[in-house]
């Protein structure tokens, strides 16, 4: 004959069901399709914790590392929505009770709780004869449990009791694990995160600097302006390149230096259109790092002949113009003429 427990009621297996070896803890609930209810076995120590998480019996790990608990799933007689079968004498020595809960998938995000769920039960029946032993209707309290620990098999010395305890969790099968030692459900600490850098802002090209001038040597006249002698005495060296010659360093003023570094050349000619204009040549760093070099007259005037005749030349050689040839078209009368 089956005991009906109340909250906190136990009762004796082998004095129900004397020589009892396996039993099978039934569970049952009525809730709408929507629902999805999971039961689980927790198999504990002396101090009320899981042996290991393999000893946290549920739908992801059916059964205990000894076998002797095995989560047998949907089916049976009657109503019974999940079983969960328990050698007795199989069952570890250091294990000192094993726990039945049942939590609702995935409760927080679908905003349900037990308030919702009728009927909820657990009960024990041998499972060699099939008589039932005992059974416990459990009640939620507060009705916002998404999680409840509905009975408990425990070990009072040589004998096995069931325990009715009807416990509810607000924080689902997550607080029933954390409240049982299991680490099985904790979630998993994120990976770090590589700070992800700033991106880097444009560098602009630098402008290349006027190359400060020496002074001239003691006794020699200083060296005026390359461009415009008017404009006094050269103080920086610049690169600068003339429309048909090489790139050379040649001594200017600071106005016609910053003239020369700003202005796409050839600097003393105003862009064309239709020409495609040659891009500004930048000092190269071996001439920036030569420092000052002090250039006299007489080569500035060499240089600038040579630039000259050069330019001549080329500008020659690369003329489109064509010979200046006058042909006159005629025809001379002859004896055969049609006319």
């Amino acid at each position: 004959m089956s005991v009906a427990l109340t909250k906190g009621g136990n009762v004796s297996l082998n004095r129900q069901a004397p020589g009892v070896r396996t039993v099978r803890v039934c569970l049952g609930w009525t809730a709408g399709a929507e629902y999805d209810l999971d039961a689980s076995a927790l198999l504990c120590g002396e101090n009320g914790k899981v042996l290991t998480d393999q000893h946290f019996v549920f739908f992801n790990n059916l059964q205990s590392p000894d076998g002797a608990v095995r989560h047998l799933g949907a089916g049976g007689a009657g109503e019974d929505r999940e079983r969960i079968e328990v050698r007795l004498a199989d069952v570890a020595a250091e294990v000192r009770k094993v726990a039945f809960a049942v939590a609702i998938y995935d409760a927080a995000q679908r905003r349900q709780a037990f308030g919702q769920v009728r009927g909820a039960y657990v009960r024990v029946v041998d499972a060699d004869g099939g008589t039932e032993v005992a059974r416990y209707d459990v009640t939620p309290e507060a009705g916002s449990e998404t999680a409840m620990v509905f009975g408990e098999l425990y070990r009072n010395g040589a004998d096995w009791k069931f325990r009715a305890v009807g416990q509810g969790y607000a924080s689902g099968l997550a607080g029933i694990a954390t409240d049982f030692g299991v680490d099985v459900l904790q979630p998993a600490a994120p990976a770090p995160v590589a700070p992800v850098p700033a991106p880097a802002a444009p560098v602009a090209a630098p402008a290349v600097p006027a190359v400060p001038k020496t002074q001239p040597a003691t006794g020699s006249s200083p060296v005026t302006c390359f461009f415009d002698p008017t404009h006094g005495v050269g103080s920086a060296v610049v690169l600068w390149q003339p429309q048909w010659g090489v790139p050379r360093q040649v001594e200017t003023c600071a106005a016609c230096a910053q003239r020369v570094q700003t202005t796409v050349p050839p600097f003393y000619t105003p862009p064309q259109a239709g020409y495609p204009q040659p891009v500004q040549a930048q000092v190269p760093a071996q001439q920036q790092e030569q420092g000052g070099r002090r250039f006299g007259t007489g080569a500035m005037i060499g240089a600038g002949a040579a630039g000259l005749v050069g330019g001549m030349l080329l500008n020659e050689a690369l003329s489109d113009d064509e010979p200046q040839v006058v042909v006159n078209n005629y025809y001379e009368d002859d004896d055969d003429s049609f006319f």
